[in-house]
């Protein structure tokens, strides 16, 4: 199975950066180094992140 980004994931979940910091309860400047890769989430970030994107972990590229 082909990863995605965690950018792309955002994109098909129909939200923009701003809505999906926002739900996530994180600044919108937390969530772009984290789709630049600069930085990553902490593992009860990214159930967070899964369930809100309706992905599943092994489907995101968290390093893209």
């Amino acid at each position: 199975m082909k990863k995605i980004s965690l950018k792309a994931a955002r994109v098909n979940a129909r939200l923009s950066q701003k809505e999906a910091a926002k739900k996530l309860e994180i600044s919108n400047k937390t969530l772009c180094s984290w789709e630049k890769g600069k930085t990553y989430p902490d593992q009860p970030m990214i159930e967070k992140i899964c369930v809100l994107y309706a992905v599943t972990y092994d489907m995101i590229d968290f390093t893209a």
